[in-house]
């Protein structure tokens, strides 16, 4: 009976250590996870390991949770920014009579299949002199494409580009028609802006820097939200956590937090003081670059990658405390050309309850509340974004829609005929 008795006590003892080590164990995992997804949340945290490709989970493994979201977000223009050199990618055409762009009569670039792939061949006099493969698309092909060539582990820009306005090859944007040029090199600043990560293998200052083979396309969900590796293996281990762990949520930054995302790719050049891909969603930008803090005069700033300088320029801008580029647009859904959309969101603030409406819409007429943008925000010419058609002497500049919310006169005289000019 003792004998019993004692082999229960011991079995008794033995169960509440190994309760206490198990309870211990899930109050230092709690703790852990506590601080590490703190940390994750608090991206400006110092101590934050640097950004590595083995911390992307992928966009992909988002679609578990949030299907409707990231079944719209791969149709953004963002997240078409770039992808795999396929045919089916690039928006020029292979068909001979239809893959020629000449620079004159001797010079001329002509895009081929071959059997290693799609090139841009450069022939003088009708000899080949120089091919670069098509490695990388660039652009979602709603203004246009430029195109990437690897070379070893370099990256350079092809000479020709794709202009979707004409439906035509034209000279990459830029570049000079002579010499035609195959080694305009490509930087890690360009990328940061065109995908979500690549890691660059060359040593701080050597030029042309030198990139990983792995390159994560397009502006994807882990570039807002950061890398998603360890927030995906933690929601599949525990499926019924609602709250997201290990990841950055946008929707809870402050309004300089939003605005800072943004303008890492729509602020205009900036000096870079870091390497590029050190920014995380949450970041301050001056932390990353030399940021200036003067208002921009809105004549010197072009339209294209400048849209945040622009926005910060308008009376709507600066008169809300709270406008962000989000206020007028949902990064997660293809909105482009919903000219209707976008002018509800002018009105929720733009109306009569505010006195703050339009002034001639008694005599614009009811159509006006479809389209505030073409007047207020309208298409104009980039200076940076220009191509050289074939024949042209004079090359084309995209057009751009204007981030400057402001009264243009003619743009209003243009859209809405017959109505007084308003200045």
């Amino acid at each position: 009976m003792n004998q019993i008795a004692k082999y229960r006590r011991c079995i008794t003892t033995v169960s509440l250590i190994g309760f206490c080590i198990l309870l211990f164990a899930q109050c230092v995992n709690r703790e852990n996870d506590k601080k590490a997804n703190d940390k994750v949340a608090s991206s400006t945290d110092s101590t934050r390991d640097p950004v590595d490709l083995a911390q992307f989970a992928g966009s992909a493994s988002c679609a578990g949770c949030h299907k409707n979201i990231y079944d719209s977000h791969i149709h953004t223009a963002h997240y078409l920014t770039t992808r795999p050199a396929l045919e089916k990618y690039i928006k020029g055409s292979f068909e001979k009579g239809k893959n020629r762009y000449a620079y004159d009569s001797g010079r001329v670039v002509v895009m081929e299949k071959r059997d290693s792939g799609l090139y841009q061949v450069g022939y003088y006099q009708g000899t080949e002199k120089v091919a670069g493969r098509f490695d990388i698309v660039v652009g979602s092909g709603s203004k246009g494409q430029t195109y990437i060539t690897r070379f070893h582990q370099q990256l350079y820009q092809l000479p020709v580009s794709y202009f979707t306005a004409a439906g035509s090859w034209a000279n990459s944007p830029l570049y000079p028609t002579y010499p035609v040029l195959f080694n305009r090199p490509i930087t890690s600043r360009c990328l940061e802006c065109h995908s979500t990560f690549v890691k660059v293998v060359s040593a701080p200052g050597i030029e042309p820097e030198e990139f990983d083979s792995q390159m994560i396309y397009g502006i994807d969900c882990e570039r807002c939200h950061g890398p998603a590796a360890r927030h995906v293996a933690f929601q599949s281990r525990n499926p019924k956590e609602t709250t997201g762990k290990y990841i950055i949520n946008p929707a809870s930054f402050s309004r300089k937090q939003r605005l800072d995302l943004c303008a890492l790719c729509h602020g205009g050049r900036m000096q870079k003081t870091k390497p590029s891909f050190g920014f995380v969603a949450g970041d301050k930008l001056a932390d990353y670059f030399m940021v200036d803090t003067v208002r921009p005069d809105p004549e010197q700033v072009d339209v294209h990658g400048n849209q945040y300088g622009l926005l910060r320029s308008s009376k709507c801008f600066m008169m809300s405390p709270d406008m962000t580029c989000n206020t007028c647009h949902n990064p997660h859904e293809n909105e482009r050309g919903n000219i209707a959309l976008f002018s509800s969101r002018c009105i929720t603030c733009h109306n009569k309850e505010h006195n703050s409406f339009c002034k001639i819409s008694g005599r614009a007429g009811p159509s006006l509340v479809k389209n505030c943008i073409d007047c207020h925000m309208p298409l104009q010419p980039s200076k940076s974004i220009t191509e050289l058609l074939p024949g042209d002497t004079k090359p084309t500049a995209a057009l751009i829609r204007s981030h400057l919310i402001a009264i243009y006169p003619d743009e209003t005289i243009h859209q809405k005929p017959g109505l007084p000019k308003i200045h």
